[in-house]
């Protein structure tokens, strides 16, 4: 099977092995490539050799086939999201993820808090500025007095 095949007969693929290494790696929401290596740690119990790395992900692409381990694998991780016990958040399917971070519990509260600072600042200062001014003839900045202000005939 070749790239046209898949763009014009895309149900060809949803058959194949590669779907279910696809589909689990969404799930988890990680590239195929950190699916392998994560189904090759958890098949052999060791991360893949430096060597054998370019040759597995290679072999993967080129061919309709992944290997069998992968595939086992990535079906268990389809199968723990269809019993809804998959915690894609958990940081062992992250560990080849350098952009992983977990999110932070309370993060909406604390970009509220941030929101309110920042506008309590701003109009502070505004409010401030007007206040300081002797007589303005504007509400925002720039303040120019009106004696700054030369009439033109």
């Amino acid at each position: 099977m070749n790239l046209f095949d898949i763009v014009f007969r895309p149900d060809k693929e949803e058959m194949s092995q590669k779907a279910d290494i696809a589909q689990a790696a969404n799930l988890l929401e990680i590239g195929e490539f950190q699916l392998l290596q994560l189904a090759y740690r958890e098949w052999f119990g060791h991360d893949l050799p430096d060597e054998q790395i370019n040759q597995v992900f290679a072999v993967y692409i080129a061919s309709q086939e992944a290997p069998d381990w992968a595939v086992r694998y990535a079906r268990h991780i389809i199968e723990l999201d269809a019993r809804e016990r998959l915690d894609k958040n958990r940081p062992h399917y992250h560990r080849y993820d350098s952009n992983y971070r977990v999110r932070v519990p309370q993060g909406r509260r604390q970009f509220i808090m941030a929101a309110l600072f920042c506008g309590l600042v701003v109009f502070g200062g505004v409010a401030l500025a007007s206040l300081i001014a002797a007589s303005p003839t504007s509400i925002l900045p720039p303040y120019f007095e009106p004696s700054e202000l030369v009439q033109q005939r």
